[in-house]
């Protein structure tokens, strides 16, 4: 190992409430496309805004069109190295929680706790009533899409969508609240493959950080909080080869 990762490592062994944050790059392993970075999939197709989705016949089947064309990939991804990882270090007692800005659901596919657990931008994983609320399983509601091309309806009559969070939709007031009372009880912070460029998810490591906390930070390419002085350890490379290594040494060495 390099320095980098022995100084993460050492943070991971001596803390015992961990706030893990991750984004896409811990997922890309699983299959899960990047959205932002070179060839992700925002390059190729403009995401359909919240706005648009509610407003017009049109926004709401390019809203569909686009989630079909993903969802066989997310519904089969599983879990990678990394995913599993976090899992461990759960079970050895060192998560306060793990704040996502993914919408995959492999965290809690992997055994993270849903209670230890905020997805900040929502889940792929269910299909959402905007009217009252009420979740349906995926697989159905798609096959109805992509027969009929029509936006699916709740029984409600509220429209269906998937339970993301959409480009102009407020995050979730509660999911927000439990992420950020996160940073203010933890004693260290690790961002896992996220550019932290999305706000205000990206000030939640920070919020943690600015308390004097340790800030790990691993990721594959640059980040908009690299360089900041409340940057303790940066370490370059695939979350999902680098992390579950300094994970296995740091328990190792704690055991």
């Amino acid at each position: 190992m390099d320095t980098e990762q022995e100084a993460l490592v050492r943070i991971l062994r001596e803390a015992n409430r961990v706030l893990i944050f991750t984004g896409a790059g811990i997922s890309t392993a699983s299959g899960i496309p990047d959205f932002r970075g070179p060839g992700g999939v925002w390059t190729r197709r403009r995401p359909v805004t919240w706005q648009e989705f509610l407003s017009s016949h049109e926004g709401r089947v390019a809203h569909w069109e686009y989630k079909l064309e993903g969802w066989t990939a997310f519904r089969d991804a599983q879990p990678n190295a990394a995913h599993r990882a976090v899992v461990d270090l759960e079970r050895a007692g060192k998560v306060l929680l793990v704040v996502t800005q993914n919408i995959d659901g492999l965290h809690q596919l992997a055994g993270t706790s849903p209670d230890r657990l905020v997805e900040l931008h929502g889940t792929n994983r269910w299909i959402e009533c905007i009217g009252c609320g009420k979740r349906f399983e995926p697989d159905p509601v798609f096959e109805e899409f992509r027969q009929t091309r029509q936006p699916p309806r709740c029984p409600c009559g509220g429209w269906l969508k998937p339970a993301t969070i959409s480009f102009g939709q407020p995050l979730r007031p509660g999911d927000l609240e439990r992420a950020f009372e996160g940073a203010r009880e933890c004693d260290a912070v690790v961002a896992l493959g996220s550019s932290l460029t999305v706000y205000p998810a990206a000030e939640v490591p920070l919020t943690a950080a600015r308390r004097g906390v340790p800030y790990g930070i691993v990721n594959r390419g640059p980040t908009e909080h690299d360089g900041l002085p409340e940057v303790s350890v940066r370490v370059e490379g695939d979350v999902s080869v680098v992390f579950p290594e300094m994970v296995r040494a740091a328990l190792n060495s704690a055991a």
